[in-house]
């Protein structure tokens, strides 16, 4: 089999320029610890780019400003927005089923319960019909956490309708969605609380950080007290309650404010990355990940799901092998061509490694976690979760990625359908 000159990469930072000269100004004014000219900067431009700092027109909400408030991950920018929901232990939280860990684990820090959702097959996100079915469960749960997947914005209307139905804080995990919009407005302004994430494999990067977007200005100002150890206003070191090392440093601040002007371009480079798959996959039994015509994705990653009839009944690996194998601890790396016959995203994904093609596993459900074995799981029906996992998977879409690279990947999944036939 022909190996690629170098690995293909899933996705990997990409920078300009444009950030050494922020980092260059706090090296030279010696200010790289947290906060800092450049932490005010960027907050002052995310904002500025969240709808001109404003939110829609929601009943309570109408001409309410974007808070937000920068923090040293995703996962802390989560972490703050459960603390500010109120969240306590005991108290049931609405959480999207597919995700990453760090879209959840918060809930425990604050000794809540995960209640997870499952997804609809239009956007792989929360399915507002489980939703609603959960809060009638479960009529006095708190706090939904809803996710957008790969940068696909969720059914925002019918799931913030529930939120307000049921008196339920929205808290939207917008980590993988920045730029992502919804009938025109960015993911992250419709939650009452919203995290972001910079981690070195999302759309712009300082290789950590996150954001806590809120419509309430003193929930920033109690978020920032929380982030600076919870000091209170006292000429010694004073401390009420518990607090966190949450800040973002000066100098990874600086690197976003370099990333954020370039922000637009990356989105376009991911959405030409999406189309080229779309195109170059066609007439193979597979499908791209999904959106609605009134979304517009910023593309993050681009995925594929093999058709159901080849992965349940010709041959392939199916659900129970790729549960038995990967859910067990073993890597794609671990399992040959040889030896994963049949037709299925594990299969495919070791026939791609084999190629210097980097890919993964679609996020698998978190109910089907270990660590979450005791939490409620509720569908509408479809096990959509579990379906997806069984036969998806994410493809390069590195935006450094060149033409050359995406046809050869092309080229290999069209190999590998063409030797499963």
């Amino acid at each position: 089999m022909p190996n690629y000159k170098t690995r293909i990469s899933l996705a990997t930072p990409t920078l300009h320029g444009d950030e050494q000269k922020f980092v260059q100004e706090a090296f030279d004014r010696n200010w790289v610890s947290a906060m800092g000219f450049n932490c005010e900067g960027i907050e002052a431009e995310m904002k500025a780019f969240l709808a001109s700092g404003k939110y829609d027109s929601e009943p309570g909400n109408e001409g309410k400003e974007i808070n937000v408030l920068s923090l040293s991950s995703g996962t802390a920018a989560i972490h703050m927005a459960v603390k500010l929901a109120g969240i306590k232990r005991g108290d049931l939280v609405f959480c999207s089923d597919m995700t990453f860990a760090a879209t959840v684990n918060p809930i425990s820090y604050e000794g809540g319960i995960q209640v997870f959702i499952d997804s609809e097959s239009d956007t792989w996100n929360m399915d507002p019909k489980a939703l609603e079915k959960a809060f009638k469960k479960y009529p006095k749960a708190k706090c939904v956490m809803l996710a957008h997947l790969y940068g696909t914005p969720s059914k925002l209307d019918e799931i913030r309708t529930l939120c307000e139905y049921y008196g339920a804080v929205l808290i939207e995990d917008a980590a993988e969605s920045l730029s992502a919009t919804y009938k025109g407005k960015q993911t992250g302004t419709f939650g009452n609380l919203s995290a972001i994430s910079f981690n070195g494999n999302k759309i712009i990067t300082a290789s950590c950080g996150g954001m806590l977007i809120s419509k309430d200005a003193n929930q920033r100002e109690k978020a920032l007290n929380l982030a600076t150890q919870a000091r209170e206003k006292a000429p010694w070191y004073q401390h009420k309650e518990y607090g966190y090392n949450y800040r973002m440093s000066n100098v990874c601040a600086g690197i976003v404010r370099g990333q954020l002007r370039h922000l637009e371009q990356h989105r376009q480079k991911k959405e030409k990355i999406y189309r080229t798959y779309e195109e170059g996959l066609k007439g193979l039994p597979v499908k791209m990940n999904p959106y609605e015509k009134c979304s517009e994705p910023n593309f993050w990653l681009s995925c594929l799901t093999i058709d159901k009839e080849l992965v349940y009944s010709k041959g392939g690996a199916g659900k129970e092998w790729i549960y038995s194998n990967i859910a067990n601890g073993r890597s794609v790396k671990d399992i040959s061509h040889e030896e994963a016959r049949g037709i299925g995203p594990i299969e495919l994904a070791a026939f791609l490694d084999a190629a210097n093609i980097e890919t993964r596993p679609i996020w698998k459900p978190m109910h089907l976690q270990p660590i979450f074995a005791d939490c409620d799981y509720v569908t509408a029906g479809d096990n959509t979760d579990e379906d997806i996992f069984a036969r998806g998977l994410c493809l390069p879409s590195d935006v450094k990625m060149t033409d050359e690279e995406q046809t050869f990947v092309i080229e290999q999944i069209r190999k590998y359908f063409d030797m499963c036939r």
